[in-house]
Order: C-alpha cells, then sequence, then structure tokens
C-alpha cells in the first residue's frame, strides 16, 4: 500500500494535478489537507473516474480534509475525541470545530488526514488553541494505542510545526518571533511521539522541505520549512518499506505551496512459515 499526505491547498483549483499525480505515482491512500470547501462542493468526478473512493469534511472555504482510496473506506470520523474548537473572541469549551481532522480505516489501517492549526501569532488566541489541539491529539493516540497495541496507525498531514532546526530553511522563521519553531510548539510536537509514535518518513528521508512560501522566491532558494509528516504506531513502523517528498510537484502551473510526501507499507511480509523447505 502506498500512502500519500498533501496540503493541497484549494482542491477545487488543483484537481487535475492532485489526481494526476496520485495516478502517476500509484498512490492507494491519499490524504488531503485544506481542502477549502464543502463535501458537497468536492470534485469527486474526477476522483472517482481515476478509480478512487473519497470522504471529505469540509465547513465553508477554510481549512477541510479528506480521504482518497482505492480500497473501501471504512470507520470514518470527523474528529478524535476532546478535540478543541475555536472562534475568534470566544471563550468557552464548547467553541464550535473547524473541520481539521478526518479519520478511516483502508484495508486494516487507520489514517487520520490533520490539519494543526497554524497559531498565527505566538502571543495570538490562536496559538493556546494549536497547543490545545495538539494535546488533545497526543492523548488521543496515547488512548488509541492503549487499547489496541497492535494497531496500524497514521497520524498524517500539516502539522504546522518544524520540530529541529534543520527543518526551517526559512530566513524570516525566527525562534522567539516567528510560529513553527517556538519552544512550546515543539514540544507539543514531541508529545506525539511520547504517546507512541515516530516519524516514519525522516530514517528514509532525513532531509528535504516540504512547504515553500509563495513569496520572496523562496522555492527557488529553497527557503522552505518541514511540515508535512507521517507519524505512525509501531506497528505500522514495522511495515514501512520506502519513503519520499515530491518535491517536483512546487513546481509547474498553480502548484500548492506544500508537497506531497509518501510512504510505502508492505503489508504483507513473508512468513517463515509459509516459505517451502527446499532439501538437497
Amino acid at each position: 500500500m502506498r500512502i500519500a499526505t498533501w496540503n493541497v491547498n484549494s482542491i477545487r483549483a488543483r484537481v487535475v494535478r492532485t489526481v494526476e499525480f496520485a495516478v502517476r505515482e500509484n498512490i492507494d491512500v491519499l490524504a488531503m489537507q485544506e481542502i477549502k470547501c464543502k463535501p458537497e462542493q468536492f470534485p469527486y468526478a474526477e476522483f472517482e473516474a481515476a478509480g478512487y473512493h473519497v470522504v471529505a469534511h469540509g465547513l465553508n472555504q477554510w481549512n477541510g480534509v479528506a480521504i482518497a482510496s482505492r480500497e473501501p473506506i471504512e470507520d470514518v470520523e470527523l474528529a478524535f475525541a476532546d478535540m478543541p474548537g475555536f472562534l475568534k473572541g470566544y471563550e468557552g469549551p464548547d467553541a464550535p470545530l473547524e473541520a481539521r481532522a478526518i479519520g478511516a480505516t483502508i484495508n486494516g489501517v487507520r489514517v487520520w488526514s490533520l490539519y494543526t492549526p497554524n497559531g498565527r501569532a505566538l502571543d495570538d488566541p490562536h496559538m493556546t488553541y494549536k497547543l490545545h489541539w495538539l494535546d488533545a491529539l497526543a492523548r488521543h493516540t496515547e488512548a488509541e494505542l492503549a487499547a489496541n497495541p497492535e494497531l496500524k496507525l497514521a497520524l498524517v498531514g500539516d502539522f504546522n510545526v518544524a520540530p529541529f532546526d534543520e527543518d526551517n530553511g526559512d530566513p524570516t522563521i525566527v525562534e522567539g518571533v516567528s510560529t513553527h519553531v517556538s519552544p512550546p510548539e515543539r514540544a507539543a510536537f514531541a508529545a506525539l511521539q511520547s504517546a507512541g509514535l515516530t516519524d516514519v518518513v525522516r530514517p528514509l528521508v532525513p532531509t528535504g522541505y516540504t512547504y515553500w512560501d509563495y513569496k520572496q522566491l523562496r522555492f527557488p532558494r529553497n527557503e522552505g520549512l518541514r511540515i508535512d509528516f507521517i507519524l505512525g504506531s509501531p506497528a505500522f513502523a514495522d511495515v514501512v518499506s520506502g519513503a519520499f517528498i515530491a518535491r517536483d510537484e512546487r513546481k509547474g502551473e498553480i502548484p500548492s505551496d506544500h508537497v506531497p510526501v509518501v510512504v510505502d507499507l508492505d503489508l504483507d511480509p513473508v512468513d517463515d512459515d509459509d516459505i517451502p523447505m527446499i532439501f538437497g
């Protein structure tokens, strides 16, 4: 199985290149973020013509997540446990939920397509929301893996955090001034590892960015950020056989500012008991 995650930055604007990428790269499951549309506005026909089922979650022209799969999609959820909401100027535990998470099971693999809040500024209420959101995600993950340690679980998407200094090549992103690289954000991301997840791409692709701002020639200068990840449970990590960052998707006409991150899974490992014995 080949799984990819991609912040497409408006699926209606980029449906052709998104479907073409999925077909060309033989993607079995594509998790998308920032689809920027309601489910009834999603361009299902183009995906279905290419052999994909789709589930989408969006509330307006902002945010939004989706999963496309060649295999049947089961057990769909539109929020994880205790996921906080947000509304500017609103304080309270019952703030409306945004369309930032969709989970589904495909061929025995539990996949969450996630679009973590940006944070906006270090002193903005959106930053508090971001940290609470990541904390709830870590607690949800820990509980899910405690209940089912053998679960093949993948949290994939745009996490809006550059966990290490080498993940930041944008000279305008400065610790102490900017979001994405602050110690609290990095600690919140690290808590996902403490909850039982690992970055399954980094060991195979140790360098490379996944996002470049449209401004100031950031892409030609390779001044990007690594903020899109595939985080897997131990059972998921055990079956990862390959990975790559599709950097070339930042090129061409009307590209997203993000590129896909891809992993290959070997879901049918050879069992020694099934290997025929050969006697000399």
